[in-house]
């Protein structure tokens, strides 16, 4: 029986974040009751090598639903192969007001303009130490929106140090359109300063803590033919471990006329499938294999996944699919991939 089919209907009656936070609450929920081993398991999917990591199925968590690491271990019982959680900042924010959580029914889209709401690091740090899941955990990492930009890279720097302990990869997170002006650090010369800074406090953590824990960058949608090439050549010139394609769009072109369109922020879910997949294809040609590549954006069944992976992503990654499909997509896209 599929269950979230049956309760779809009842959580969109709600607003789209009362939605979210009823269903992780019903996570946690059977976290305590021990209901968690009733969740059917995917089938068996083939197993990845990415980064040097062991993934079980390519199928994984994106960053943004779990930003504070609170229902790990019911997001993992749902099958999937590695979670994300984050973006987490140095210090605890409410983000932006509410609403800031928007459906577009009708084209399978979400709106979001949430803004790094989180508790902060430290917080997140010890919601990964009380869950009971040992397998691929992504922290994504962004910064606080008043730190100003000249020192970004001291917020990715503070959380880096202190996920790196807990985590399977990091994820720096430059390209969400609701902290303003992060998608700056995009630029060539601000990527490639921090790209540097990051890789070097990544070789230093490493011999402290003896074992080697990978970088990614998750970028836009909305890049420009070269600037993605450039993004690739920095990536690359500064041995950066995968790259992650794509965040939400500004763009609006796919939605327009439809309920919710017009809400500031960044739009996920099936209108930005075709954007996602373009930019996997030209970081893939680009890339030449010199490093993974994860795909995500608007895989909302197995299909789109292997569109993904023709596109040349090693890894995929759903979040607004689940809203719309529930955790049987999953499932579907394990079943499909093999």
């Amino acid at each position: 029986m599929d269950i979230y089919a049956l309760a779809k209907p009842l959580l969109f009656q709600f607003d789209a974040e009362a939605a979210h936070d009823i269903t992780l609450n019903s996570l946690k929920f059977a976290e305590h009751l021990g209901a968690l081993a009733l969740y059917p398991t995917p089938p068996v999917c083939q197993t990845r090598q990415v980064m040097g990591i062991h993934f079980p199925n390519p199928v994984g968590l994106a960053a943004g639903l779990d930003k504070n690491g609170a229902v790990i271990d019911g997001m993992a019982a749902l099958g999937f192969g590695f979670i994300e959680v984050g973006t987490v900042t140095p210090r605890p924010q409410r983000g932006n007001p509410k609403p800031r959580l928007f459906r577009v029914i009708e084209a399978q889209g979400v709106v979001n303009r949430f803004g790094f709401n989180n508790l902060g690091v430290d917080k997140l740090i010890e919601n990964v130490a009380a869950a009971k899941y040992k397998g691929v955990l992504g922290i994504n990492i962004g910064k606080n929106f008043d730190t100003p930009m000249e020192n970004a890279v001291d917020d990715y720097l503070i959380c880096m140090q202190k996920v790196y302990a807990h985590a399977s990869y990091i994820t720096v997170n430059i390209s969400s359109p609701n902290t303003k002006n992060l998608r700056a650090l995009q630029e060539k010369e601000a990527l490639s300063a921090l790209l540097s800074m990051l890789k070097s406090a990544q070789t230093k953590l490493a011999d402290q803590h003896g074992r080697y824990v990978p970088i990614t960058l998750k970028i836009a949608p909305d890049l420009e033919h070269e600037q993605v090439n450039e993004i690739a050549d920095l990536l690359v010139e500064h041995k950066i471990d995968g790259v992650i394609a794509t965040n939400t769009t500004l763009s609006r072109q796919m939605v327009q006329g439809m309920k919710n369109a017009n809400e500031a922020g960044g739009l996920s879910g099936a209108p930005v499938r075709q954007k996602s997949t373009l930019v996997i294809q030209q970081l893939s040609q680009r890339l030449q294999g010199a490093l993974p590549i994860i795909g995500v954006g608007g895989i909302l069944c197995g299909a789109d996944a292997v569109e993904k992976m023709a596109a040349g992503a090693d890894l995929v990654q759903v979040y607004s699919g689940l809203i719309y499909k529930g955790p049987k997509l999953v499932h579907d896209i394990c079943r499909t991939l093999g």
